[in-house]
């Protein structure tokens, strides 16, 4: 269940540490003909996503900063559980630690 947020745009929003804000792709809900996908097969997320904002890296055991390894605009590929979901108007977002980004797609 997403909490919804009380600031109005998602760019008030800064990771912290090792964290990544992303928003996942939407479900095609119509085909290339012009045909209406049932809800049942557009209700799970997508596995990619495009990253929002990234915070500026997490210190390791000497204290030295290991910045995170997506930026914003990259795409990425997401596990199917995890993250924390942050809700803005009617967008969904998410929050990840940089581990748990599986891989970064290039176009």
């Amino acid at each position: 269940m997403a909490a919804q947020a009380t600031f109005k745009s998602i760019k008030a929003v800064f990771p912290l540490l090792d964290r990544v804000l992303v928003q996942r792709f939407k479900p095609e809900t119509k085909t290339a003909t012009g045909l209406f996908l049932p809800t049942s097969s557009t209700s799970n997320p997508l596995p990619e996503a495009t990253v929002i904002a990234v915070g500026p890296g997490a210190p390791n055991k000497d204290g030295k900063v290991i910045p995170t390894q997506v930026k914003a605009g990259d795409r990425v590929l997401l596990p199917g559980w995890g993250g924390s979901s942050i809700k803005v108007g009617e967008e969904e977002y998410y929050l990840f630690k940089d581990a748990e980004i599986l891989a970064k797609i290039k176009d």
